[in-house]
């Protein structure tokens, strides 16, 4: 299976978007749909302390994809809550945020110290910072990224762990590591370092025409799942 560069993932994704029609809501709609499912699959709720899920929630594209898992992960009948620090006037995701604020999903303004988020919840969303992520860590996700670094509570990190350059890994003490992986459409170089429990692939929505035109080999999903362990 090829592991993708920056530059690969990023053209595909302007491919998927220019000469196959997808639209940047479609994609986190499936994208956020495969993320809760494979997080269901490796932390059963009934296996948990208690069905609380705290989901951090960066600006762009992959905090996106955790607005739609947050509310995915309700409808599963867990319990999330989102910090959000950094909300934006992009109607798209106005939209994902009014999405979950009508499901009842809870909203947080501060950022959870170590103690609340290892007492209070059983898991950790991390979709704060995707591939286009460039260091230094901004001062509003400081406070929030300490925290990840230091709980003991599980964190499952969507496609690219927090702090991780993309092809290049973790990039100093700045950075998440996870114990659940979910890549979208094709794991990225970075993924070679990663050292937790699950690793998963979501995202079942690429052509076949795509797959053969960049050789990725993905796996197989199974039946009618939407993400594939690896």
């Amino acid at each position: 299976m090829k592991l993708l560069s920056q530059n690969e993932a990023t053209e595909i994704d302007l491919k998927l978007f220019n000469d196959y029609k997808f639209s940047v809501d479609q994609l986190m709609e499936l994208a956020g749909l495969s993320c809760a499912h494979s997080i269901a699959k490796c932390y059963s709720i009934d296996k948990l302390k208690n069905p609380n899920v705290l989901i951090c929630v960066g600006p762009g594209n992959n905090g996106g994809d955790g607005l739609v898992c947050a509310r995915h992960l309700a409808l599963m009948g867990y319990n999330p809550v989102i910090y959000h620090p950094k909300q934006t006037d992009n109607m798209l995701y106005k939209n994902l945020t009014h999405q979950c604020l009508k499901m009842d999903i809870e909203f947080v303004e501060n950022a959870p110290s170590i103690a609340e988020i290892d007492n209070t919840f059983s898991l950790v969303v991390d979709a704060l910072f995707g591939f286009s992520f460039k260091p230094p860590v901004r001062p509003l996700f400081d406070d929030i990224m300490k925290s990840l670094i230091e709980t003991n509570t599980p964190i499952a990190s969507i496609d690219i762990p927090s702090g991780w350059h993309v092809e290049n890994g973790p990039l100093d003490e700045m950075a998440i590591n996870p114990d659940l992986l979910i890549s979208l459409t094709a794991p990225k170089l970075c993924s070679k370092y990663f050292k937790g429990q699950f690793h998963y692939l979501g995202g079942r929505f690429i052509p076949l025409s795509l797959q053969k035109e960049y050789n990725l080999n993905l796996p197989d999903y199974l039946g009618t799942e939407c993400c594939v362990k690896l």
